[in-house]
């Protein structure tokens, strides 16, 4: 992987990093690897962040140290990964991912540098001293690469990389130019080797090296370059996102396990809806959602579906308020216009009302789970998110205060508030049951707090009735 960049140091005077927005736990990690003798950088997103005056999320360390060799370091020290050893330094309130250096060798590479280690069976010409001496500095940079072999699959997806090697080669091992940025706790400086403070300056988002070939190691990347230009209000430069409109279809290569928690980030990160916009343009989206995909396509009542993208504008406006949004509210505000469409059909055919949610959400999870597996808990309280709304219509009912305590009240309101914002009704059910939350904890005695939350979901819960124990009998009479 030849990415034709040379080595460029920013120093402290000539960036925004200053030591005090670090993590205090990410400076011991540094300074102790330096103390130990190791090289040691801040990488990744953190430095990305600081440079561009947000708050990181995380802070990765990477260094020459090996895995085995931070375990012994570090007595908090866990390693996790199979694909690629990491060790995760813990704290009492965060996590330090700490990585080791990787190479850019190959299998069939490592394979004929072994080969080039072996002895000779047969003397060999006489060589010249020049030669004798680039062989040696070549078996010096050899012996640097340790660890098993990159193990790929048939068409170059990567299964196992485990080779170390030294701090150019990782920056350039790295997905995209803005998160192979190094920063350097010895003298406060910037090392890069990709060119990423110029693709920063300018906003893009670039792989390191042929875009092809990165998105064939690792089809994910083609959604984290999605969700970095989303997250950060960046382009994809023209030849990744060309590569990611002819590989589109090679996501699915992923497991369905890892593409949902992919698509969670995606959607959780404040910026859904140009996400959704995005992956929809490249080509991203229909490989992982087909049904939907071909649904969206189609008008209903001469009508384009656009309720999808309003949910998702939604969402965001809950996130930028500081409102957490759960996996299975996102995913019954985004897919909520479908499921009841397949729900008014199943009522069609002539199932009552909840037993065609329960049929319809089956139905739909069928159709997600060789793509991206949304576990059956998350899709359980998408059920009873969707089954409560019918509920919400009996105000209250019988055991009313038996609705506002299951687990999943809190998001079925918040669905309910939605959708009364998309057509503001003459009588507000979800200002109904705030009010009904907000009684029934005053009669507890309770603070009344915002109605919906999860608090207030919690606090009117039935008392749990002791069980009298049963007398044992007194002895027999003699």
């Amino acid at each position: 992987m030849n990415t034709n960049m040379e080595k460029v140091i920013i120093p402290r005077a000539e960036h925004s990093i200053s030591r005090a927005l670090l993590s205090p736990n990410g400076v011991k990690v540094l300074y102790k690897l330096r103390e130990h003798g190791f090289i040691a950088y801040l990488v990744g997103g953190g430095v990305r962040d600081l440079l561009l005056g947000r708050e990181p999320k995380d802070f990765d360390v990477v260094t020459d140290a090996t895995p085995n060799q931070l375990k012994k370091l570090f007595r908090n020290c866990r390693l996790i990964g199979r694909r690629f050893r990491l060790a995760h330094v813990h704290f009492h309130d965060e996590i330090i991912e700490v990585a080791t250096f990787r190479s850019t060798v190959d299998a069939a590479e490592a394979a004929l540098e072994e080969a080039a280690e072996a002895p000779p069976e047969e003397p060999t010409e006489a060589v010249s001293e020049a030669e004798q001496l680039e062989d040696e500095r070549g078996r010096r940079r050899r012996r640097q690469h340790h660890g098993p072999p990159i193990l790929k699959s048939e068409d170059g997806m990567v299964l196992r990389d485990n080779v170390f090697g030294t701090p150019e080669e990782d920056a350039i091992r790295r997905d995209f130019t803005v998160n192979a940025l190094f920063y350097n706790i010895s003298d406060f400086s910037i090392i890069d080797h990709v060119g990423g403070m110029e693709d920063l300056k300018n906003g893009l988002i670039r792989t390191i090296g042929d875009p092809l070939v990165r998105f064939t190691e690792d089809p994910v990347r083609m959604i984290r370059a999605i969700r970095f230009a989303s997250m950060l209000g960046f382009n994809i430069e023209p030849r990744t996102e060309a590569a990611i409109e002819a590989l589109c279809g090679t996501i699915n290569k992923a497991t369905p396990p890892r593409l949902y928690e992919e698509v969670l980030k995606l959607l959780l990160m404040g910026a859904g809806e140009r996400t959704y916009q995005m992956m929809r343009h490249n080509g991203l989206f229909e490989p992982l959602f087909p049904h939907f995909d071909a649904w969206l396509s189609r008008e209903s009542d001469g009508y384009p579906h656009v309720r999808v993208s309003k949910a998702l504008e939604w969402v965001d406006d809950q996130l930028a308020q500081g409102v957490p949004v759960s996996a299975p509210l996102l995913i019954a505000l985004m897919f909520g216009e479908y499921l009841e469409e397949k729900v008014t059909t199943f009522r069609e055919a002539g199932l009552p009302p909840q037993q065609a949610t329960d049929a319809a959400v089956a139905a739909f999870a069928g159709e997600l789970s060789p793509t991206v597996a949304v576990p059956n808990r998350v899709l359980v309280t998408v059920r009873d998110i969707l089954n409560l709304q019918q509920r919400f219509h009996k105000t209250p009912g019988r055991n009313g205060r038996g609705v506002i305590a299951r687990p999943s009240f809190g998001d079925a309101l918040q669905y309910l508030r939605f959708v009364e914002r998309l057509t503001p009704p003459k009588r507000s059910l979800a200002e109904w049951w705030e009010r009904y939350v907000a009684q029934q904890l005053e009669a507890q005695g309770a603070p009344v707090e915002a109605a919906g939350s999860e608090a207030a979901v919690e606090a009117p819960k039935k008392k749990r009735r002791r069980r009298k124990r049963r007398k044992k009998p007194g002895p027999a009479p003699e």
